[in-house]
């Protein structure tokens, strides 16, 4: 018998926490040829079986091509059936404690001013590159990209339950990746912000312009988070650091101001356990 959920809330939170009957069933797809396939529903991504579902949706999402898009920006869940009487949409999402990474360019006015338009937006554009390896190869969702900064969301159905772990290794991982070390230079200064919340995720917008984002004032912090993080630096609040079991002997721990909220965090660098 197919699960029955109260609310389309409560179905989208066992979407996103993990436990959904469509993530755990044994998919159809799976006999039929070839990998790499989408990681929930089983749906191949290559020729021959992949050009027969492409064109329904089961193609590698944007944001995570691990998975397929139509696991969630097209699955038919309760909460797409049955529309409230107002004509209203439901909404596509619920709120769950997922893991969240801002990645800002530290000091990228003053790097823009320093080099020719061109030669910054390349800078950019290999910025915005790196960061998406780094946080797909971490089963982090890639959430936007703003200005000079990049977002990452670690969610439980697809970074698993220890999501605050993968988000402080994703962090590491990407001051590697940027050049950040004991010896050279940065190829670009960045600081890092992790926090770990109840925040919601879900598609919001219309139709035209659907896209699966996080809102809330988790989402605020993390992003304050970010900005206050010097060069090579890696702020993880006391949330994320509980919650990943950070060793925080030793370490760093910095009272800030973000914007007029306070907070508490955990300064990390590459090397630290």
């Amino acid at each position: 018998m197919a699960t029955r959920y109260e609310t389309p809330e409560e179905e989208w939170a066992a979407l996103l926490e993990g436990t959904h009957p469509h993530l755990l069933d044994p998919s159809p797809f799976r006999f039929i040829p070839s990998s790499p396939r989408c990681k929930l529903c089983k749906a191949p991504f290559r020729a021959p079986g992949g050009v027969i579902l492409r064109p329904f949706g089961f193609r590698p999402w944007t944001k995570n091509p691990h998975i397929c898009g139509r696991c969630f920006t097209n699955i038919d869940l309760q909460a797409r059936l049955c529309a409230p009487a107002d004509g209203e949409a439901h909404v596509r999402g619920a709120e769950v404690e997922i893991s969240m990474l801002f990645a800002d360019v530290r000091g990228s006015s003053g790097i823009a001013r320093s080099m020719p338009s061109m030669e910054f937006t390349r800078l950019m554009d290999r910025f915005y590159r790196v960061s998406t390896d780094v946080l797909i190869e971490h089963e982090a969702i890639v959430e936007k990209f703003v200005g000079d900064e990049v977002v990452g969301l670690f969610v439980p159905f697809l970074a698993g339950a220890d999501h605050a772990r993968a988000a402080v290794d994703t962090a590491r991982h990407l001051l590697r990746a940027t050049g950040h070390g004991p010896v050279d230079e940065p190829w670009v200064p960045i600081g890092v912000g992790v926090h770990t919340g109840r925040a919601f995720v879900g598609v919001v917008g219309t139709a035209a312009t659907a896209d699966f984002t996080a809102l809330g004032d988790p989402m605020n912090l993390a992003a304050h988070l970010a900005s206050a993080a010097g060069p090579g630096e890696i702020l993880v609040t006391d949330e994320a650091a509980a919650a990943a079991g950070l060793a925080s002997g030793g370490l760093e721990h910095r009272h800030v101001s973000l914007k007029g909220r306070p907070a508490d965090a955990f300064v990390l660098g590459v090397a630290e356990p």
